[in-house]
């Protein structure tokens, strides 16, 4: 599994239009092939930084969702709001059962 976490700082006066924007980018993400989940989220420390939490199934289904051209119309247009690009880690992952802990 393939885990993508983005996080990015939201002026008062834009915060509304970019987490429309956002949620509308998750849920269209979220019929994609692959997805498992995909969801922005408020830092409750900070409510000026939404982040974003998405869950795929490998990379070929992240590099999918990147090559979507409205992936990337996404990207531009949040880059063009909030003057820079977001902050954005991938990670592997693999799930671990609480009973694996000990």
């Amino acid at each position: 599994m393939i885990i993508i976490s983005a996080s990015f700082a939201v002026q008062p006066a834009q915060r509304e239009q970019i987490i429309a924007l956002c949620s509308e980018h998750s849920a269209r993400s979220r019929d994609e092939p692959g997805c498992i989940s995909h969801n922005i989220y408020a830092d409750c420390d900070d409510p000026a930084r939404p982040f974003f939490h998405e869950e795929w199934q490998d990379e070929a289904a992240v590099a999918a969702h990147f090559a979507v051209p409205a992936s990337g119309d996404f990207v531009n247009r949040l880059t063009a709001l909030l003057g820079e690009r977001p902050e954005i880690r991938m990670y592997r992952a693999h799930a671990v059962l609480m009973a694996e802990l000990g």
